[in-house]
């Protein structure tokens, strides 16, 4: 009898924490398959179909990678996330509002990798807005990626607090808006573009201060800001840097306005433009290549440090 009393008492223990139990806790490495289920637990063998049906599943500081091609649908980050897809195309098609939304804490990173943003905007009139909209979070690194067809920006960095950003070996391309947009809210945003192609869009890239940052700073690197129906560059009250670029073929090549507005250009080929140069804090290192542009070919000099 005390043997029996024994045991019901250790089950009535036991029982309640069984119950209590999740079904399936997060992991730090999740899959998505073109041919998987959002039902699954998002294993590498049973993969889930989307990342919003993967990110659930996916621990802060995890990990979510492709088995194979397929579209995987927008999603919002709110939590320390990559998303690495090196296999096939991991296309995300979007007809309405942002592919990727990061609403990330204060401290909290993105980190996306080889994918393919669609927004829909030429091709069926779909009004894929932005592509990448970094609205809250401590740092974005997008890398290997194309991001085309939005009506908005490819890429738009618009914190309210200080933040941090890369854009590497990364296609913007007919883009309503522009390529990229480096307009936050508030605090010091810095940020690096390297590699990275901004062509045929309304804007290459806009670094504007205006929005109630306290500092915007930007540079550029190897990359192409060509064939823009607008600005190559723009600089509105913020700092940029571009070196060793390309900066042909736009409405105006670079333009630097208001306050604070100010573009600084070494080592890189301004030509082909409707205007190279707009804008008395357009300054260069005296190495440049600035020839072939229909006017605008005076540029002020910054010196060599």
């Amino acid at each position: 009898m005390r043997r029996i009393a024994l045991l019901a008492i250790t089950a009535g223990f036991v029982f309640p924490l069984m119950a209590a139990a999740p079904a399936h806790a997060q992991a730090t490495r999740t899959w998505v398959s073109g041919v998987g289920d959002d039902a699954n637990p998002c294993s590498r063998t049973a993969p889930c179909k989307t990342f919003p049906g993967a990110i659930s599943k996916t621990a802060a500081g995890g990990e979510i990678n492709c088995l194979d091609p397929g579209g995987f649908g927008a999603v919002t980050v709110t939590k320390s996330m990559t998303i690495s897809c090196e296999t096939g195309t991991a296309g995300l098609l979007v007809a309405a509002g942002n592919a990727v939304n990061f609403n990330g804490g204060a401290a909290d990173y993105l980190y996306l990798k080889g994918l393919d943003f669609e927004g829909l905007n030429h091709t069926t009139g779909g009004v894929g807005v932005n592509g990448i909209s970094f609205n809250t979070g401590a740092t974005l690194h997008v890398e290997d990626c194309s991001i085309r067809d939005f009506s908005g920006f490819g890429i738009v960095i618009k914190p309210a607090a200080n933040a941090t950003f890369v854009v590497q070996r990364t296609t913007l391309f007919d883009n309503n808006g522009g390529g990229i947009q480096v307009r936050p809210t508030g605090g010091v945003s810095n940020g690096t573009v390297d590699k990275v192609a901004m062509n045929k869009n309304a804007e290459g890239i806009v670094v504007d201060g205006t929005g109630g940052a306290v500092g915007v700073n930007v540079t550029v690197r190897d990359s192409s800001m060509n064939g823009n129906t607008g600005d190559g560059a723009l600089a509105n009250a913020g700092a940029l840097m571009i070196e060793g670029s390309s900066v042909a073929n736009n409405g105006t090549g670079l333009r630097a306005v208001n306050a604070g507005g100010a573009i600084r250009i070494g080592s890189s080929a301004i030509t082909g433009n409707g205007t190279a140069v707009n804008g008395a804090q357009v300054l260069s290192y005296g190495n440049n290549q600035l020839n072939g542009n229909a006017g605008g070919e005076t540029i002020g000099s910054v010196g060599l440090n």
